[in-house]
C-alpha cells in the first residue's frame, strides 16, 4: 500500500498573498471612501442641482413694471396687458408619456397657435442643460396678445403654461423720447429714464418651481413653491407735458425751417433745478426704438442707433459762443473789476500776442460802455474784461459754475465738457475763452450757471425726478422718495447777478437779441454762434455752426430758463440773432401764454408770423389758395370777381390764422403797401418779398440785411424804392 504524500504549503507565501489582498481591499475601500467623500461634500451642490433639474422646472414671473408720469399724473409710459407662454418641459414629457405621443406630435399645434415657426417650437422643446441632460423648463414666446393665449390654453397640453405678461407702450409716441428712452426684448431700461430708474420702475421677479411626482405618475407636476412678483414703482418726472408740446412743436420748426441737422430746446425752473421740458430733434418713437436708425450718420449701423438715441442736451458738448459772454460779465462784476461806465473801444479787431483776434462786426462798434458790450456781443470788449480779470480769476468763477465736471443730472451718459488748465492757458487762450471758444461745455452744464444768475446765485443740480411712488392694498399712494437736488449757495452775490439780468433785458430789449422781444413781457437772454469744431482735425469746419440762445423771465425774479440750440442750419442764415432769437419768441410766447391763463386746448399750434402777400387783381379762387397756404383766414367784402384790396395792406406782419379782409368793390388805394421788417434776411429772402410787394431795391454789401432805409410797418405806394444795407456780419 503506498503511502499517499501531504502537499507542502508555503505559510510564508499565504501569508504574503493574504496580506496583500487586505491592503488591496483597504486601498480600494479608502478611494471609494474619498471618492463618496468628494461627490458628497465636494461636489455635492453640482450634483444636487443636476438632480434637481432633471426633476423640477423654474419659471421666473415678470413684475409689472412701473409707469413714467409727467407732473401732473400725465401717462407716459405703461405696461399693457400681454401674455407669455414657457414650457414646464418636465410635465410635457410625462405628458407625452401618458398619451403615447411625442414632442413632433404637438410642436405643429403649438406653433399654429402662436403664429410661429414649427422649427422654432421643436428647437424650445428639446432643450438642453449644460450638461446635457433635459432641461425641466423653457420659454417659448412673450408678450402676445390674448387671442394668441387663448389658442395656447385651449389645447390642454399639461406643462403649456400661459401667464400674465407685460409690454411696454409709450402713448405719445415721440413725444419726450431722449428723455423716457426705450427698454430692450426682456423689458429691462435700454436707454433715458427707463435706464436710469430701472431698478425702481422693473419691480421684482416672482418666481414658480414645479416638480414631477415621482411617486404617483398620473400626477404630472405639483408646485412646490410660489413668490408673488413685486410690481415696479411709478416714476414722476418734472416735466409739464403741455409745455413740453410747445416746446415738441418749436423744435420741429426750427428743424425744418432752417435744414438743420438738429434742433435742442430745454426749459427750466431755476429755483429748484427741474427742467420742464427736453426735446431733441430728429428723434425716434421708442414703441419701436430699433426703426429709423438709417436716417442718422455713423459708420455703422450701432453708430448710427447711437446718434438716433443721444440726447444732445446731456450728451454732447459744444464750443458755447457768446451765450458764454455771461460768464465772463458776471465775474467782472462780482470782483469790482469794471463798471457800468467804462468804456471798451472796439475797431473790429485786437492785437492778442501774435495773434490777430476779430470782432463779429469787423468794422468794429466803436466806444461803448459795460452794458453795449454784452448788447452788442461784442468779442472785441471782451477780450479787453477778460484780459483785466486774468486767467486764474476766470478760471476760478468757470469751475465755480460747474463747468468741467458733470452736473449729476439724473440721465445716463453726461459729458463732463473741457476746461483748460489755468497753468496751460496762453494769452490767446484767455482772449477766445472770455467771448465762448477754446472750452467746451453741455447745454444742461451752461443752463446749470444759467440758471445761478435767474436765481440770485445758487448752483442747483438739475434733475427730471420728481418723486417715486406706489399704491398699497387699500389704494392709498405712498410716496417712497422725492429728489432733493444738491445746492451750492451764494456762490454768486445777489447783487451782481441781479444787474447781470438787468444787462440780458437791455440786450433782448436793444440788442443783437431783439428777436427774442415780446411786448408786456421782461425777457433777458443772450444769443451765441459758434464754428463747430472737426473732431478729427482740431480745427473750426468752414460753413457749420452752432446757433443757440438762453433766456429767463420775468427778468425780476425768473419763473423760467429756456435753451434753445440749432445745429448746423442750412438755410442761408446761420447767426442766432436771426435763427435762433424767433424761435425763442414762439417759445417763450406760448410758455407765457399757458402760465398766464387757463391753457387753450389748443396747445399744439404754434403762431407763426406771416407777411400778408400780395393778392390784388388775382381772383377769388387764386387769393383763397394762396391765403389758405400760409394759414391766413379771411373775410370777402362785396360780390367781384377779383380782390381790389387787402385790409392790412400786403406786406404787413400779422399771426397766422388771422382774419384778414378782402375787398372785391370799387379800388381804393390799392396800391398800398406796409414796408415788411427785412432785419436778417438773406438777399434772396429779401428780394424774393420786395418782388412779390412790388417793392424796387437797392442793395449795398452782401451778406444779410443789416439796415432799411424805409422802417417797417410804414405805408408806402408800390413801385417805391428801399435801400437795403448788407453785412456778413449780422448779429451773434
Amino acid at each position: 500500500m503506498k503511502v499517499k504524500k501531504k502537499k507542502f504549503k508555503d505559510r510564508a507565501l499565504i501569508q504574503k498573498r493574504l496580506t496583500l489582498v487586505v491592503w488591496t481591499i483597504v486601498v480600494v475601500f479608502f478611494i471609494l471612501i474619498l471618492r463618496l467623500s468628494y461627490i458628497m461634500i465636494v461636489k455635492r451642490d453640482e450634483y444636487s442641482s443636476r438632480a434637481e433639474e432633471q426633476w423640477t422646472s423654474e419659471v421666473s414671473i415678470d413684475a409689472r413694471r412701473g409707469r413714467i408720469l409727467d407732473r401732473n399724473g400725465v401717462e407716459l409710459a405703461v405696461s399693457a396687458n400681454v401674455y407669455r407662454v414657457d414650457f414646464d418641459l418636465n410635465s410635457v414629457r410625462q405628458y407625452l408619456k401618458n398619451n403615447s405621443l411625442t414632442n413632433a406630435d404637438i410642436a405643429g399645434k403649438i406653433a399654429d397657435a402662436v403664429g410661429m415657426e414649427e422649427n422654432k417650437v421643436m428647437e424650445k422643446l428639446e432643450t438642453k442643460l449644460a450638461s446635457g441632460a433635459n432641461a425641466g423648463s423653457a420659454t417659448l414666446i412673450r408678450r402676445i396678445e390674448k387671442e394668441f393665449a387663448d389658442k395656447v390654453n385651449n389645447l390642454n397640453i399639461d406643462g403649456v403654461i400661459v401667464s400674465p405678461d407685460t409690454k411696454r407702450y409709450y402713448p405719445k409716441g415721440e413725444f419726450l423720447a431722449h428723455v423716457l428712452g426705450s427698454t430692450n426684448v426682456d423689458g429691462q431700461g435700454l436707454t433715458g429714464v427707463e435706464l436710469q430708474y430701472n431698478e425702481y420702475l422693473s419691480g421684482v421677479p416672482g418666481v414658480r418651481i414645479s416638480e414631477i411626482e415621482r411617486n404617483e405618475e398620473n400626477l404630472s407636476y405639483t408646485i412646490s413653491n410660489f413668490t408673488e412678483p413685486i410690481d415696479g414703482k411709478d416714476v414722476t418726472l418734472t416735466t409739464d407735458s403741455k409745455i413740453q408740446a410747445i416746446a415738441e412743436k418749436v423744435a420741429e420748426k426750427g428743424l425744418v425751417d432752417n435744414q438743420a441737422k438738429r434742433v435742442s430746446i430745454m426749459v427750466m425752473n431755476p429755483n429748484n433745478g427741474e427742467i420742464l421740458a427736453m426735446v431733441n430733434k430728429p428723434d425716434f418713437d421708442p414703441n419701436n426704438a430699433f426703426d429709423g436708425f438709417e436716417d442718422f450718420s455713423g459708420e455703422t449701423d450701432g453708430e448710427k442707433l447711437q446718434k438716433m438715441w443721444r440726447n444732445s442736451l446731456v450728451n454732447d458738448t459744444f464750443e458755447p459762443g457768446s451765450i458764454f459772454k455771461v460768464v465772463t460779465m458776471v465775474t467782472a462784476l462780482e470782483e469790482g473789476i469794471a463798471s457800468e461806465s467804462d468804456t471798451f473801444e472796439c475797431g473790429g479787431s485786437l492785437q492778442v500776442g501774435s495773434h490777430t483776434i476779430k470782432c463779429w462786426k469787423t468794422s468794429g462798434h466803436g466806444s461803448q460802455i459795460l452794458p453795449q458790450i454784452l448788447q452788442n456781443s461784442c468779442n472785441v470788449g471782451f477780450m479787453k474784461l477778460g484780459e483785466k480779470i486774468g486767467k486764474e480769476t476766470l478760471n476760478e468763477y468757470i469751475k465755480k459754475l460747474g463747468f468741467g465736471k458733470t452736473t449729476g443730472i439724473d440721465l445716463p451718459g453726461e459729458a463732463s465738457g473741457i476746461v483748460k488748465k489755468t497753468e496751460s492757458i496762453t494769452e490767446s487762450d484767455l482772449a477766445t475763452i472770455s467771448f465762448g471758444q477754446t472750452n467746451t461745455v453741455t447745454a444742461i452744464q451752461y443752463m446749470q450757471a444759467f440758471n445761478a444768475l435767474a436765481n440770485g446765485g445758487s448752483l442747483i443740480q438739475p434733475h427730471i425726478l420728481k418723486e417715486v411712488s406706489h399704491y398699497d392694498n387699500t389704494g392709498t399712494k405712498i410716496v417712497d422718495e422725492t429728489f432733493e437736488p444738491v445746492i451750492s449757495k451764494n456762490v454768486l452775490s445777489a447783487k451782481s447777478t441781479a444787474t447781470l439780468r438787468d444787462y440780458l433785458e437791455r440786450t433782448v430789449n436793444e440788442g443783437g437779441s431783439n428777436k427774442s422781444y415780446i411786448e408786456g413781457y421782461h425777457i433777458g437772454g443772450k444769443t451765441g454762434t459758434a464754428q463747430k469744431v472737426n473732431s478729427v482735425t482740431g480745427g473750426y469746419e468752414s460753413g457749420k455752426y452752432i446757433s443757440s440762445m438762453a433766456a429767463m423771465a420775468p427778468i425780476d425774479s425768473p419763473e423760467i430758463t429756456a435753451f434753445i440750440s440749432i445745429d448746423e442750419p442750412s438755410n442761408g442764415a446761420y447767426y442766432a440773432g436771426v435763427v435762433t432769437a424767433p424761435l425763442m419768441k414762439i417759445l417763450l410766447t406760448d410758455i407765457f401764454n399757458y402760465m398766464d391763463s387757463e391753457f387753450s386746448e389748443d396747445y399744439n399750434a404754434v403762431a407763426r408770423d406771416i407777411l400778408i402777400p400780395e393778392i390784388r387783381g388775382k381772383s377769388i379762387e387764386e387769393a383763397k389758395k394762396i391765403l389758405k397756404d400760409v394759414n391766413l383766414e379771411y373775410n370777402i367784402e362785396g360780390s367781384g370777381e377779383s380782390v381790389t384790396n387787402t385790409q392790412p395792406y400786403p406786406g404787413y406782419t400779422v399771426k397766422e390764422g388771422t382774419k384778414i379782409t378782402i375787398y372785391t368793390g370799387d379800388a381804393v388805394d390799392n396800391n398800398k403797401v406796409s414796408m415788411p421788417d427785412l432785419t436778417g434776411f438773406s438777399v434772396t429772402s429779401a428780394e424774393d418779398v420786395l418782388d412779390n410787394l412790388g417793392i424796387k431795391y437797392i442793395l449795398e454789401g452782401d451778406g444779410f440785411v443789416i439796415d432799411q432805409s424805409i422802417p417797417a410797418g410804414e405805408v408806402i405806394t408800390t413801385g417805391s424804392n428801399v435801400r437795403l444795407t448788407l453785412s456778413d456780419d449780422y448779429g451773434d
